[in-house]
């Protein structure tokens, strides 16, 4: 069935008074850009304080159990560790500790069923970077006892108390929790070879209550990494990639066996496995027009390739979401979530079309998301999560038949959405003709011919999507110092098409940073950029093009913020054994992308900044993580010799207690007054 939604992108265009619609014909998802103008505040009201962007949200995550009769939330709870936290919806008691530990926080969690609850576990607090600690999994019920090890985090460390079962070893990870309501989960073990290397992914069904294992890997193929579940758990898809060359094999519902249905290039891919419904039906994704956007379709597997007709596309955008089914009732579909400029909801379930139109009255000019619990009945429970550019977002209980509403919490209390700036998408041409999708966030209250100090803010990647409609930390902060921010989605990014990332492929400064200065330029002639007041800015390959950027276009920048930046990308290709960039991608994928060490050598000697420092004249901060296994702390170290070596002695911080970025809430906040004076010291 295909999706027609011209009467609901209608109706919600009916309650959305504040916001502008992008597409709205049959098949294509539009989605709402939530654009309330923000509050202009005297100038001598106080700033925000730093604290307030970057500590621990109060509410991490919330989920309904299947029932509706429980809440599960993640929260710091105003503590330096995270908990989770269950509220009984039916007693309306007070709320239960279900797992809190004094060496660790609650990371990603799941509801089994209505009685027990399985998380991960992190460490935000003091151990970021630290790659002995892996996630392990625990389940514990729902009043809090029960707890039980399923999965051992890696160190000598254990988290928790001993249930009498040995868990199962670090390399386990969690892969899916089935609809249907059972006690299973679905964890894979990890191979791993001699250089530790991924070789390959052995899923299993695991109790919860007993800890009894039972193997879903009979007969699988070599070096499958990647496996797509249907809603009760059977493994149907297996992607398996080894030597630059992807595997795609499929297992038919009421069979052993695994039949390859496809070998393709990795980089190069006539479709994309997505998900399977409880009928066993095939979704892939698959490239289509002239920028070639992914659309979603079915398989056909009598001609081995996707059916012609798409289900769902999106113009302007890559699909990018999944179905939403109940977890206690695998066979239905109630609607589709896809993202645009952000995410937005087709909901096939008349019931649940009915709720977000009263949701989206009562919630105007806002994205809000609903789960439920309960979903098939009279009595169903909503969960809304609801948010905006401008607000990190609220959760709130609906219970539609009674029409009771009731507030969990605000994801940030110390953020006045009023203070906020606004976040808006806009398209440019680059120099070549390609279009640029472009974020931009204004300060509260700016005029728009009032030229600003601004920053160019980088998205790390590269290979990723950037931005979307949400509060974002980085760009907030900076706004509420005055400064507009603008982001561009370089080409080379995903999600705008497979033309827009196979224009990035060995464009590492060259015309990704062109784009960059394209997009600089068009904010400085549209007036609300002072052309002489930028700094550029970013984390990764973003702190990468902000050292390029300095050093191609040193007119254009009065400053620089590089943090866990690519200083050398020849050293990406350099392995050791602790390093998160895999063998396959250094043989295979990042040739391609980047361009190949040995005939591409003159040409990554050329888009280097540690070999051309001395070109960098402007002020530059530069900060790395000591524990760092993707971007190595060498790529910092050799480039402050070679600014040294230049004369250009850079702001410098190292983090002896990070990865590839900045977990602890402490080094954030650290970090943040850092760019602050910085960026003032230099802009004003």
């Amino acid at each position: 069935m295909k999706i027609d939604n011209r009467a609901w992108l209608a109706e919600s265009g009916r309650q959305r008074k504040k916001c502008r619609r992008i597409g709205a014909e049959a098949l294509v998802l539009g989605l709402f850009l939530l654009l309330s103008a923000g509050r202009a505040f005297a100038a001598d009201e106080a700033l925000i304080p730093v604290e307030a962007f970057y500590r621990h949200p109060a509410i991490d995550r919330a989920e309904l159990s299947p029932s509706g009769a429980r809440l599960a939330v993640t929260t710091s709870g105003g503590g330096a560790r995270i908990s989770l936290v269950v509220y009984d919806l039916q007693s309306g008691g007070s709320p239960t500790l279900a797992a809190r530990f004094g060496e660790a926080d609650i990371g990603y969690f799941r509801w089994v069923n209505d009685d027990y609850l399985v998380f991960t576990l992190s460490d935000v607090s003091e151990e970021g970077g630290n790659w002995q600690i892996a996630p392990g999994l625990f389940s514990v019920r729902a009043d809090g006892n029960g707890l039980r090890e399923l999965i051992n985090p890696r160190g000598d460390r254990i988290v928790g108390r001993r249930s009498g079962h040995e868990p199962l070893d670090w390399n386990h990870r969690l892969l899916s929790v089935p609809s249907g309501g059972g006690n299973e989960v679905i964890v894979g073990r990890i191979g791993l070879d001699a250089d530790n290397q991924w070789t390959g992914i052995s899923p299993m069904r695991l109790d919860v209550t007993t800890q009894q294992t039972h193997s879903l890997a009979v007969g699988a193929p070599e070096h499958a990494l990647s496996w797509v579940f249907d809603p009760r758990g059977e493994p149907r898809v297996v992607v398996a990639t080894h030597e630059g060359q992807m595997r795609v094999y499929w297992r038919a519902p009421g069979r052993d066996a695994w039949d390859e249905i496809a070998k393709m290039d990795p980089l190069n891919r006539p479709f994309r496995p997505q998900f399977v419904d409880a009928k066993g039906k095939l979704y892939v994704t698959s490239d289509e027009g002239a920028a070639s956007y992914a659309v979603l379709k079915r398989f056909d597997f009598t001609t081995g390739k996707p059916e012609p007709d798409a289900l769902i596309n999106v113009p302007g955008f890559d699909f990018r979401g999944g179905p939403i089914i109940p977890q206690d009732a695998p066979e239905a579909t109630l609607g589709f979530r896809t993202m645009t400029d952000g995410e937005t909801t087709v909901w096939l379930d008349e019931r649940m079309k009915k709720i977000q139109q009263d949701v989206d009255a009562r919630l105007p000019g806002r994205i809000n998301r609903l789960s439920c619990g309960k979903c098939g009945s009279d009595d169903v429970v909503v969960l809304i999560h609801s948010y905006s550019d401008q607000d990190p977002g609220q959760y709130l209980i609906y219970r539609p038949s009674r029409k009771d509403w009731h507030s969990v919490g605000r994801v940030r209390p110390d953020i006045d959405p009023k203070r906020m700036a606004t976040l808006e998408l806009h398209r440019i041409k680059a120099r070549d003709g390609l279009e640029i999708p472009v974020w931009v966030t204004l300060p509260p209250g700016a005029d728009r011919n009032s030229a600003r100090p601004a920053v160019v803010l980088v998205h790390g990647g590269p290979w990723v999507r950037g931005e979307w409609m949400h509060w974002g930390d980085d760009a907030q902060f900076l706004a509420s110092r005055g400064y507009v921010v603008i982001e561009p989605e370089f080409r080379a990014s995903t999600g705008y098409g497979y033309r827009h990332f196979r224009a990035g492929w060995k464009q590492w400064g060259r015309a990704m940073d062109d784009d960059l200065t394209d997009a600089l330029q068009w904010a400085v002639d549209k007036g609300f950029v002072d052309a002489k007041k930028v700094c550029i800015a970013g984390a990764s390959y973003g702190g990468y093009a902000t050292l390029m950027g300095l050093v191609r276009n040193p007119e254009l920048y009065r400053c620089g913020v590089a943090w866990v930046a690519v200083t050398d990308p020849r050293l990406l290709f350099e392995g050791f054994w602790r390093s998160e960039v895999s063998e396959e991608a250094r043989m295979y994928s990042l040739p391609v992308l980047l361009g190949d060490p040995k005939t591409d050598a003159a040409a990554l000697d050329a888009v280097s900044p540690v070999e051309q420092a001395s070109r960098i004249k402007a002020p530059l901060l530069l900060a790395f993580g000591a524990l760092d296994r993707r971007v190595p702390l060498q790529h910092g170290t050799r480039m402050r010799a070679a600014l040294r070596d230049a004369g250009q002695e850079p702001e410098w911080v190292v983090y002896a207690d990070e990865g590839h970025g900045w977990q602890k809430e402490a080094n954030r906040i650290d970090f943040a007054r850092r760019m602050e004076a910085f960026l003032a010291k230099n802009l004003k």
